[in-house]
C-alpha cells in the first residue's frame, strides 16, 4: 500500500477521481502515486482492484470463460462502485484509466454516465487492432537478437521460458517502464498480481504479452468515441506500448480533447523518475481543477 499517513477528516464537496488500473489484472498499487493529487490539489482519489485480481474476488474457475470476461462485466462493476460511493449527484466525479483501464474508461465515458465531469486516458488503447499494429512497429525497433528470440519463443508458445523472459525484460525496459533501476518498487505488486493469478489476463488477452488472442481480440471503442461529451485529456509516452497508432483515435474522435506525448517516456510515465512524475501529476491536477470552459 501507499506510504501515506492515514488521518480522519471530512472530504470536501469536490469531485473525486476514480482510477481504473491496467493489466488486465495488474491491481491498483502501481497507480498509488496519483494519491498525491489530494495533497497538492485537494482532489479525493479512489482506487479499486477490478474483480479477478488483487484484493477483489479471484475467479480462477472462470479461466477461459468468453461469456463472462467481456467489457460489460467491468462496466457493470464500475457502475456498482460509483453507486456505492454515491458520487453521481452533486459535484460528480472524474475518471482516469491507465492502459487496459483506458479501454474501460473510454467505453464507460461513451455511455455518457450521470455525474462524469472529466476524463483522463493515460497510455490507453482505442482498439485491439491498433494496439497490435503498434506493438509490431515497436518490436521492429528492438535489437535483432531480441526480436528473433521473441519471435521464436512466441511461435513455440514458450512464454515461461528463460529465453523469452530475458528478451521480454529488454522489451519492458525499453517500452514498458524506462525507470532505472528496473523495475521500480511501485511496479512490483502489479507483476506479482499478474504472475500469481493469470485468469483475467490470459482469458482477456491470451498467453502472449505481445498480442491479444483472448476475449478482447476484436474489441474497439473507436465507433463510440464521438459520444464522449466531457473534456478529455489523453497522454502517452514517446516509447509507449500504447503507440501513437492506438492513441490517435482518441484525439481524432473525442470532441473536446487534448493529447500530450512525453518525450523519452514509456508506458509507465508516472513511475519513470521524480521529475516526470511531478510533471504528470501537475498536468492531471491542473486539468481536473480547471473551471468549465477553460
Amino acid at each position: 500500500m501507499a506510504d501515506t499517513d492515514i488521518k480522519e477528516g471530512t472530504i470536501p464537496n469536490s469531485p473525486p477521481l476514480v482510477v481504473i488500473h491496467g493489466g488486465p489484472g495488474a491491481g491498483h498499487e502501481y497507480l498509488l502515486p496519483f494519491a498525491h493529487l489530494w495533497q497538492a490539489f485537494r482532489i479525493p482519489v479512489v482506487f479499486y482492484d477490478q474483480i479477478g485480481c488483487g484484493s477483489s474476488t479471484l475467479l480462477p474457475q472462470t479461466a477461459g470463460d468468453e461469456i463472462l470476461w467481456q467489457e460489460r462485466h467491468f462496466i457493470a462493476e464500475l457502475n456498482n462502485l460509483l453507486s456505492s460511493l454515491h458520487v453521481r449527484d452533486g459535484p460528480g466525479f472524474h475518471i482516469l484509466g491507465h492502459s487496459w483501464g483506458g479501454r474501460l474508461a473510454a467505453a464507460f465515458a461513451a455511455t455518457r454516465p450521470q455525474g462524469l465531469q472529466r476524463l483522463i486516458i493515460a497510455s490507453g488503447i482505442a482498439s485491439t487492432e491498433t494496439w497490435v499494429e503498434g506493438m509490431k512497429m515497436i518490436r521492429k525497433q528492438l535489437p535483432l537478437n531480441v526480436q528473433s528470440t521473441l519471435d521464436e519463443e512466441e511461435q513455440m508458445g514458450s512464454f515461461d521460458s528463460p529465453r523469452f523472459k530475458e528478451a521480454m525484460t529488454d522489451f519492458y525496459r525499453t517500452y514498458f517502464c524506462r525507470a532505472e533501476p528496473f523495475p521500480p518498487k511501485e511496479l512490483l505488486p502489479a507483476f506479482k498480481n499478474m504472475s500469481e493469478n493469470r485468469t483475467t489476463s490470459e482469458t482477456i488477452k491470451g498467453p502472449s504479452p505481445l498480442n491479444c488472442t483472448g476475449t478482447f481480440r476484436n474489441w474497439t471503442c473507436i465507433p463510440r468515441l464521438h459520444q464522449i461529451d466531457v473534456p478529455t485529456l489523453v497522454y502517452n509516452g514517446e516509447f509507449d506500448t500504447s503507440h501513437d497508432l492506438t492513441t490517435a483515435p482518441f484525439f481524432e474522435h473525442i470532441p473536446r480533447v487534448r493529447w500530450i506525448t512525453f518525450s523519452n517516456a514509456g508506458h509507465m510515465c508516472h513511475l519513470e523518475g521524480a521529475e516526470l512524475r511531478e510533471k504528470i501529476l501537475r498536468m492531471v491536477g491542473e486539468f481536473l481543477t480547471q473551471q468549465q470552459g477553460e
